[in-house]
């Protein structure tokens, strides 16, 4: 059996969980104990919270596509970049549904342990992109 790198793994959850929307499939990428670093605050919470963000994601966009660009392999880490386009349908974080196309952007470094991401630290430019579609045309 050919093992799977990595970044093919990146790209496997991006696509069945961003794009698919399978949330049964999150303990097939993410370790029980997943941890996100983000910009002002950390994910915690395992499985449950990843369920209750790509709810989050799903029900703000549901025609979300995305394009990962970028995949540095080292170790136990990838480092990616990825492109997320979709229509902001729903209220996402207090920002209510503008019906506009976005297109954001998130950089994000993810640690690997057993095959799952165990940690993941994120930056991304979605709230600069809402903040831009709320100003008139």
């Amino acid at each position: 059996m050919m093992k799977t790198s990595l970044a093919a793994r990146i790209q496997a959850a991006n696509s069945t969980l961003m794009v698919d929307g399978d949330l049964d499939a999150v303990g097939e990428f993410f370790s029980p104990n997943y941890i996100a670093h983000l910009t002002q605050d950390e994910l915690t919470g395992g499985h449950v919270a990843i369920r209750r963000i790509l709810r989050l994601y799903h029900r703000a966009f549901p025609d979300m596509s995305v394009e990962v660009e970028i995949l540095v392999e080292s170790g136990d880490r990838v480092a990616w970049q990825r492109t997320v386009r979709a229509t902001h349908r729903g209220t996402f974080r207090g920002f209510p549904p503008t019906g506009r196309r976005l297109v954001w952007r998130d950089m994000v470094t993810s640690r690997f342990q057993d095959g799952l991401v165990a940690e993941d630290w994120l930056v991304s430019d979605l709230a600069e992109r809402l903040l831009l579609s709320r100003k008139p045309r």
